[in-house]
């Protein structure tokens, strides 16, 4: 097992204002009901942005959170790593507009985009931008404003997902206080995407390649689309592979983790990940049933969840696995 170079010194999540219940698409002529929805996806509810909460708000609010419970000032950052498939423009990148608004002026800033693996994406480019020594302290920001991208006439889609921002501060081991394990941080980490199966799962217009159009909308392409049956099986088996080689890496067996976070897609999901990592589920934390899926936001939101409930106390094993269009899927294993 490799020394750890870099270590999560704090959590923080924020989501909008308005919960919407499953009930509550119901009453608005979405043809399904709470029962439909919690059956398939284990999602009770999702939180939906309203105009002024931007990702750039959203993200800064759950930023500052985590930097309180680190203990830093927005001097103290070197870099930000934004992981999002819903940036608030396309040029520039939300993650300087965060900068701007922490007063992180001293900081790098760029947006990363993996999907629903784009909080492990960017925490590992974040560990390996410590470990080159161009950063010491790295915001690392999983955030989505998904209600503007899916159709909310489809049910197979929109009961899924919702909006939210999840943020951990990420720093060289050489800043634990005195007296703490050297052994707290990050054991081991993974990743591999495959684009031959892009299309299973993906926004068809809005790019270069297809911009919007009158043709675009009468289409409704300007929306997420989804193979669901596919991108199940793939998830599974991606995530299982994820977590096989992120345990390998770190010369551990499922039995020596304490916690599994993975991405909260929904409970089949989920569970099915489980059962083929070997992993109990009362080992597994799960929240997509009152924040629905998040894409990126929703391991850091799951994370600063799970901690606020104290299910991860010090010297907690923790695996992250993760899965997201592209395809993209990875894993992570972090001591805290």
């Amino acid at each position: 097992m490799k020394r750890p170079i870099a270590y999560i010194a704090g959590t923080g999540y924020a989501v909008p204002r308005r919960a919407v219940t499953n009930d509550d698409l119901a009453a608005q002529g979405l043809e399904t009901n709470d029962a439909w929805i919690r059956d398939r996806t284990g999602i009770g509810q999702r939180y939906v942005s309203a105009p002024d909460e931007t990702l750039t708000v959203l993200s800064t609010n759950a930023a500052r959170l985590a930097m309180a419970e680190a203990g830093i000032t927005a001097s103290e950052i070197d870099l930000i790593v934004l992981g999002t498939a819903t940036p608030d423009h396309l040029l520039p990148a939300t993650a300087v507009e965060v900068q701007a608004a922490l007063g992180a002026g001293r900081a790098m800033a760029f947006d990363l985009g993996a999907a629903c693996s784009g909080w492990l994406y960017s925490a590992q480019v974040a560990e390996g931008m410590i470990a080159t020594g161009m950063a010491e302290t790295v915001l690392v920001i999983g955030a989505e404003v998904l209600s503007t991208i899916v159709d909310w006439t489809d049910r197979n889609t929109c009961v899924l997902f919702g909006d939210g921002a999840g943020a951990t501060i990420i720093r060289h081991v050489r800043t634990l206080p005195r007296g703490e394990s050297r052994e707290r941080g990050i054991l081991s980490s993974y990743g591999r995407s495959d684009g031959n199966l892009y299309d299973l799962l993906w926004r068809p217009a809005g790019g270069v390649a297809e911009p919007f159009s009158d043709a675009v909308y009468a289409a409704r392409r300007q929306y997420v689309r989804m193979e669901g049956r596919e991108v199940f099986k793939h998830a599974v088996r991606s995530m299982a592979d994820a977590v096989d080689r992120a345990l390998d890496m770190a010369k551990l067996t499922p039995a020596d983790v304490d916690l599994m976070i993975p991405h909260q897609a929904n409970t089949r999901i989920i569970e099915a990940t489980a059962k083929h990592a070997g992993f109990d589920m009362s080992r597994v934390f799960v929240n997509v049933d009152r924040f629905g899926n998040t894409s990126a936001a929703s391991i850091p939101i799951a994370l600063a969840d799970a901690r606020q409930q104290g299910r991860v106390p010090e010297g907690t094993l923790v695996l992250f696995a993760a899965f997201g269009a592209g395809f993209t899927w990875g894993s992570m294993v972090v001591r805290f």
